[in-house]
């Protein structure tokens, strides 16, 4: 069965950057499409990035430009890059894989100054 660990987050100034990860077990990570969704206090879990089997990548409005999401097959991850981290980025972010819809166990990613 598949099982993704994440790791990275943490508290950062606005502005600043962060880089999550998410190592998922298995021999056919490469085959997964793979999402990066974020939960702020209060409101629905969301969308923010994916990066389908063959490298095509979509994000939400709200980050393009900011976040960049990538994957790394020989190592069975996946990442997600955000430059200038705004207050209003401030969740629990998950990873997750489709189509065998497993997530990870989120991250928090506060940003405050």
């Amino acid at each position: 069965q598949v099982k993704l660990v994440q790791s990275g987050g943490g508290l950062v100034q606005p502005g600043g950057s962060l880089r999550l990860s998410c190592a998922a077990s298995g021999s056919i990570f490469s085959t997964y499409t793979m999402n990066w969704s974020r939960q702020a206090p209060g409101k629905q879990r969301r969308l923010v990035a994916r990066v389908t089997s063959t490298g095509i990548t979509n994000y939400a409005d709200s980050v393009k430009g900011r976040f960049t999401i990538s994957r790394d097959n020989a190592k069975n991850t996946v990442y997600l890059q955000m430059n200038d981290l705004k207050p209003e980025d401030t969740a629990v972010y998950y990873c997750h894989a489709l189509p065998v819809d497993v997530w990870g166990q989120g991250t928090q990613v506060t940003v405050s100054s």
